[in-house]
């Protein structure tokens, strides 16, 4: 019971951390610093793999038991509308919990939710400390283990990066995920 109260907490916080400016693009101007990982089909990807290209970024784990599948669904219905549009943009999920999410847990997760993998990259291969660091320097968001249970704590944006490597708007990625004004975001870094 104290669990699961301790989740309901943590999940209205984040839902009212993400839900701040209605859903509305923040503009914003965050470096994304150098990575290496590896994705869903074990293949290396790294920030100079990116640059050039517009990214939508996320943070998730596959055994999450509370936002992730909302906020995976929401980044499926994206890509979808992308698809749909015409509209070229690559998806990237860093897993926040590495040491389990192994590229054959990730591909598996992601096809609960009839990912294309032609344009979304499930990143893992990397420690939980250099993640928790990275995604507090490039996306100047929090990742912390839940000393109480096997889960980890972690912000519901997703983030907008531009050909340069900048991030430059983040979006509600839980309640009311702003999908129009991601599309008309992007089409406008691409003119």
């Amino acid at each position: 019971m104290k669990k699961a109260v301790f989740y309901i907490i943590v999940g209205f916080i984040l839902v009212a951390v993400s839900a701040c400016g209605s859903g509305k693009s923040k503009p914003l101007r965050y470096e994304v610093k150098p990575f290496e990982a590896v994705n869903q089909d074990g293949k290396p990807v790294s920030l100079s793999d990116l640059k050039g290209k517009v990214w939508i970024a996320d943070f998730m784990f596959t055994y999450c038991a509370t936002v992730c599948p909302t906020m995976t669904a929401n980044m499926a219905e994206l890509q979808k509308r992308l698809k749909s549009a015409g509209v070229k943009a690559e998806l990237v999920s860093f897993s926040v919990d590495p040491e389990r999410d192994n590229p054959e847990a990730l591909k598996a997760y992601l096809q609960k939710f009839d990912a294309d993998f032609s344009n979304w990259h499930a990143l893992t291969g990397y420690p939980f400390d250099k993640i928790k660091t990275f995604v507090l320097g490039s996306f100047n968001t929090v990742v912390a283990k839940d000393t109480s249970s096997d889960q980890v704590i972690h912000g519901t944006s997703f983030f907008l990066v531009n050909p340069e490597g900048a991030v430059i708007a983040k979006y509600d990625g839980m309640t009311d995920t702003p999908y129009d004004q991601i599309l008309q975001d992007i089409q406008a870094l691409q003119r």
